[in-house]
């Protein structure tokens, strides 16, 4: 368990690039913060440079010498993974920044504006063989001010857990909204015939094989809370739906019917799963009542309706159908009602993921013989292709704040699972392996 202590209230923040402001959508804090968010996702937006020195050793250390370097290069290294941030290479510093404590009026803040610096982050901690305590402060450079100082207490175990939590409240001061650091993706690693779900920490740690059946497994989905996972396998013969409660180990089946059996998104709330189904004979999209078992059909056409997912609000669907002569993207009402086409260039786009900001959808579309990642809006305007791999690119899926895309890569003969920010930029391979890896899908923020 770690404990949070607030050192003291942010400053105001004036800059000059994108800035946006929020007034009433915050999500509260302890001690009331002036903040002017920037808006990152700006296509003007230019990484923030940060300097991070290494953590003064405070008073009862035990043999923790190591964890002075230790703090900087981890929080630098959480930094660098949301791909908004330069941090400055500490052969840069000026002066000797190890006099320096953690209050401002001990800073030389002329020295860290000279190479650059915008931010500033200091910490401090104390280790006594059983307690951590671990101080973490963000100053403005340019205002020789601090912006927000955070205390964290528990085990050493609970260091990284600390660091990412203060990355955390740097992107919620600077931007009005937390990082995902937290959360997990899972995906299907495909082994010869075989293919079993795994999940992954954002930061590519602690890969957990969370299926073994010895069959095919696919099409992973979390449940808005991240307990559960539901997906499709054939480990009894044939495609069935499962639930799985993610801290245990049994599976429930939900559907069992002959033929295609497919999981798609979970309703907002939690209490409805759509569904792909052929039991009457073609593809078709449900919605089923979780607790009760309860079906409802919302398409009905001659054509293969796959892929449903959920608008974030609940009151809209997205998904596949080959009704117009090739795969493409269509939208109704949660209700089956008012069908529209959305996409029309490309023919083959398919696997949509919507934003869980709204206003935009993500897709896999073919171009040139190969699978590439687009977007567009919700209304059909501002296309706009994020990737051009050499190999392809597929299954994209939002994070939970829409910041980034995760999807599945094949590049030579390596399967990859990368993640990108929504402009297609800052890419980064979050795993990679011999065997084919499939349908990511990004769990909700645990808490």
């Amino acid at each position: 368990m770690i404990v949070v202590h607030w050192l003291f209230e942010g400053m105001r923040i004036y800059r000059h690039i994108s800035i946006l402001t929020i007034l009433c959508l915050l999500l509260p804090v302890p001690q009331a913060v002036g903040k002017v968010y920037l808006d990152i996702g700006a296509p003007t937006f230019q990484q923030i440079p940060i300097a991070i020195t290494d953590f003064k050793e405070l008073k009862n250390n035990r043999n923790a010498n190591e964890l002075s370097g230790w703090f900087s290069e981890n929080l630098a290294d959480c930094l660098k993974m949301t791909g908004f941030f330069n941090v400055l290479n500490k052969r840069a510093f000026l002066g000797n920044p190890e006099q320096e404590d953690l209050t401002a009026k001990s800073i030389h803040f002329d020295d860290w504006v000279a190479i650059g610096a915008e931010y500033l982050v200091k910490g401090g901690y104390l280790y006594d063989g059983t307690k951590l305590v671990a101080e973490f402060r963000l100053f403005d450079t340019v205002k020789g001010e601090p912006v927000i100082g955070t205390k964290y207490e528990g085990q050493l175990k609970d260091r990284k857990a600390m660091v990412s939590k203060f990355a955390s409240e740097i992107l919620y001061v600077l931007t009005g909204e937390r990082g995902v650091f937290d959360t997990k993706i899972a995906f299907v690693l495909k082994n010869g015939p075989t293919s079993d779900i795994y999940t992954i920490n954002f930061d590519g740690s602690q890969l957990t094989n969370l299926t073994n059946y010895k069959s095919i497994t696919i099409a992973p989905r979390w449940s808005p809370d991240g307990r559960a996972i539901a997906y499709t396998s054939y480990k009894d013969g044939r495609p069935d739906v499962y639930i799985k409660n993610v801290a245990g180990y049994a599976a429930r089946k939900i559907i069992g019917y002959k033929g295609l059996n497919l999981p798609g998104s979970w309703s907002p709330d939690g209490r409805k799963i759509l569904l792909t189904l052929s039991k009457d004979g073609n593809a078709e999209i449900y919605v089923m009542d979780i607790e009760q078992g309860s079906l409802k059909r919302l398409t009905n056409n001659f054509a293969i309706d796959v892929s449903p997912v959920w608008s974030p609000d609940g009151r809209k669907i997205a998904f596949v159908s080959n009704r117009s002569g090739s795969p493409q993207i269509y939208v109704m009402d949660s209700d089956g009602n008012n069908v529209r086409r959305l996409t029309y260039e490309g023919a083959y786009n398919t696997s949509p993921s919507w934003s869980p900001k709204g206003g935009i959808i993500a897709y896999e579309g073919r171009i040139d013989g190969k699978f590439q990642i687009f977007c567009i809006d919700e209304n059909g305007d501002n296309l706009r292709q994020l990737t051009y791999n050499s190999g392809t690119a597929e299954s994209p899926c939002w994070s939970p704040d829409g910041r980034y895309l995760v999807y599945s890569s094949m590049a030579g003969n390596k399967g990859q699972i990368c993640i990108m920010d929504a402009l297609g930029k800052n890419i980064r391979v979050l795993f990679e392996d011999k065997a084919i890896c499939m349908s990511p899908s990004w769990s909700p923020r645990f808490k």
